[in-house]
């Protein structure tokens, strides 16, 4: 095999502006090493508009350049690459990670001052392999670049994706399919599993320092708090009742949500067997491995507060020195979990439904309507969007029998409302997206990609980028699957 030989940066200026805080810290926490050069790297989708907004050059980095350093091949001037450290609970279990198939380039910091983390996913192995070989297949990381830029288009707080690029090579998942690296960019890829990384070897100091770095660079004013670390504690539980909380309003099943799966600064992360959920089911579940349901849709919740109850964990050393009152302590902040969930969905569903008040009745009122979703197979996103139409709309839920009576109750409810109805249609729209990933239009991108053809999934990112405007041409772009492509299954491709 000919390999390119990594070259240690860009032969152009391309905008990098690293400041490496994480590779600062101890050795314990990460392991400095290079990428894995490839054969023929070649960029399929690069994200202009993201690169702009991180202040790199996006006429450069469309070219050779861009390919030879989104592949590893070239380093930018200034990374410092290194592969993190850190564990967690895969489905239950504990296990102690690491990333087996990233390389963190550095910390891009961006014309505004803000920080980002710049990775590469599928970039060759690392001492935290295991058996694996640090390689990616196409089709997981083109689905990340989808589902992520769509979570973006709809306004739900994500890591982004900045290029997919082709290796040249092929990886073997049961039969060889192109292999692809992808370049992922995130406010920090600190996890739950970092800090259980650090608990796991009792090392009290190290999660001290984490701690004080996550403290600074994510919540520098809670750092101020008589007990920051309670301080941090109690805002990623609200960062992540939010997070889920967007996540259940707009159908997203996340699928794998390990707690190496949680970044601490809210973000959505770690895009492997996730999916958008089209008729209306609690139970669902698209996860070829996830048997028991762990991660259903409407399990959610539930698991975010139990990957929190983990974190808390970790934390315990450092929330006092009397045992008894860091458990109290902990468990008095994951007490408040689940109703800081509560008022995130059920702010945001009023607004879904039209809403601009609060009354003691709305979550009743919410409920019947996805009783009713459920009991028709209703498709959730064209339900809820279709509700302000004007028309009756085509979806068969608006002539079923138990929605003619709860639409009865809504249109009552809205007629409360010192708002007019235009107002509140204008309040659905906006909260109500007309498109989604849907999944047999990302099961169609990325099939045409795995024959060379490139254009739906070009075309599907335009779609995506604008998920609450709808327009003629992106009719077809609402159509739930057909029966044909059910029932769907997702995998994680590692």
């Amino acid at each position: 095999m000919n390999l390119q030989r990594t070259e240690t940066t860009d032969n152009k200026p391309s905008g990098w502006n690293f400041d490496n805080s994480y590779s600062r810290l101890p050795d314990y926490l990460h392991v400095r090493l290079r990428p894995t050069p490839v054969t023929a790297p070649e960029t399929i989708l690069f994200n202009r508009s993201l690169a702009r907004q991180l202040g790199l050059d996006d006429q450069v980095l469309a070219g050779n350049q861009g390919a030879a350093l989104f592949s590893g091949n070239r380093l930018p001037e200034g990374a410092d690459p290194l592969a993190q450290a850190y564990a967690g609970h895969q489905f239950g279990h504990f296990t102690v990670l690491g990333d087996g198939r990233a390389h963190l380039l550095g910390e891009q910091i961006t014309p505004d001052g803000h920080r980002f983390d710049i990775q590469l996913k599928g970039s060759g192995r690392t001492p935290f392999s295991r058996n694996g070989d640090g390689r990616a297949a196409l089709g997981p990381m083109l689905r990340e670049y989808l589902i992520s830029e769509a979570m973006e288009g709809l306004g739900i707080p994500t890591t982004r994706s900045l290029a997919v690029v082709l290796s040249g090579e092929s990886v073997y998942r049961e039969v060889p399919l192109p292999g692809a690296i992808l370049t992922r960019v995130a406010a920090s890829h600190i996890r739950v599993g970092t800090f259980q990384y650090l608990a796991a070897y009792q090392n009290r100091e190290g999660l001290r320092l984490l701690t004080s770095y996550t403290l600074g660079r994510h919540f520098p004013e809670q750092a101020e708090a008589d007990n920051p670390f309670l301080a941090l504690l109690q805002e990623v539980i609200a960062r992540q009742a939010s997070l889920i909380a967007r996540w259940m309003l707009v159908g997203f099943v996340h699928g794998v949500m390990n707690t190496d799966n949680m970044a601490l600064c809210g973000e959505t992360i770690d895009y492997g067997p996730c999916a958008f959920m089209d008729r209306y089911d609690p139970a669902t579940v698209f996860s070829s491995i996830d048997h028991g349901g762990r991660y259903a849709y409407g399990r959610q919740p539930a698991i975010g507060h139990w990957n929190l109850s983990r974190f808390a964990e970790t934390l315990l050393p450092l929330l006092s020195d009397n045992e008894e009152q860091s458990i109290e302590l902990a468990n008095n902040c994951l007490t408040n979990f689940p109703e800081l969930f509560r008022q995130n969905w059920l702010a945001g569903m009023r607004a879904k439904l039209g809403l601009f008040n609060a009354e003691a009745e709305d979550e009743v009122l919410i409920q019947d309507l996805l009783t009713c979703l459920h009991q028709a197979e209703a498709d959730y996103t064209n339900t809820l969007r279709d509700l302000s139409l004007t028309t009756p709309a085509e979806e068969p839920v608006f002539r079923h029998p138990g929605f003619v009576a709860w639409q009865r109750r809504w249109q009552s409810r809205r007629a409360r409302q010192t708002e007019s109805i235009p107002n509140s249609r204008e309040l659905m729209n906006a909260h109500n997206p007309a498109l989604i990933a849907r999944n047999h239009r990302v099961e169609e991108a990325l099939e045409a990609a795995d024959q060379g053809d490139y254009g739906p999934a070009r075309t599907l990112l335009e779609v995506l980028a604008r998920p609450y405007d709808l327009c003629a041409e992106h009719a077809a772009y609402r159509e739930p699957p057909p029966a044909s492509f059910l029932p769907y299954q997702t995998f994680c491709g590692t």
